[in-house]
């Protein structure tokens, strides 16, 4: 299986992650969630926000194609790269992934637990 790797993010992993078996076929933001990597998908991972944001630093071209909804939805995310992707909809591959989560996201109200 691929490893995930995830740079440093001040508030969700501050150290950076490796996340040595992220299973091919499930999305990026699914294999997070299960690793305690609490990044935002305040849709649910339905495609229907921006707030689940990454890019992918390497291995973006063994992703899954962006569909037009989420480049649709892409275009309202702040600080969009030519390698961002929705967390939810980028399907992991046969490669590894470097992916660094934003800072900020467009959801200013945002939740603390």
């Amino acid at each position: 299986m691929p490893r995930l790797i995830v740079l440093p993010h001040a508030d969700l992993c501050p150290e950076g992650a490796v996340i040595d078996n992220a299973e091919t076929g499930k999305n990026i933001c699914e294999v997070l969630l299960e690793h305690d990597i609490e990044i935002e998908h305040a849709c649910e991972l339905s495609c229907a926000c921006t707030t689940c944001h990454c890019i992918v630093r390497e291995g973006f071209d063994s992703l899954n194609e962006a569909d037009e909804l989420e480049e649709d939805m892409l275009d309202k995310a702040w600080g969009l790269e030519s390698q961002s992707r929705l967390s939810c909809q980028a399907v992991i591959g046969d490669e590894d992934l470097v992916v660094e989560i934003p800072r900020y996201t467009i959801n200013h109200a945002r939740e603390h637990h």
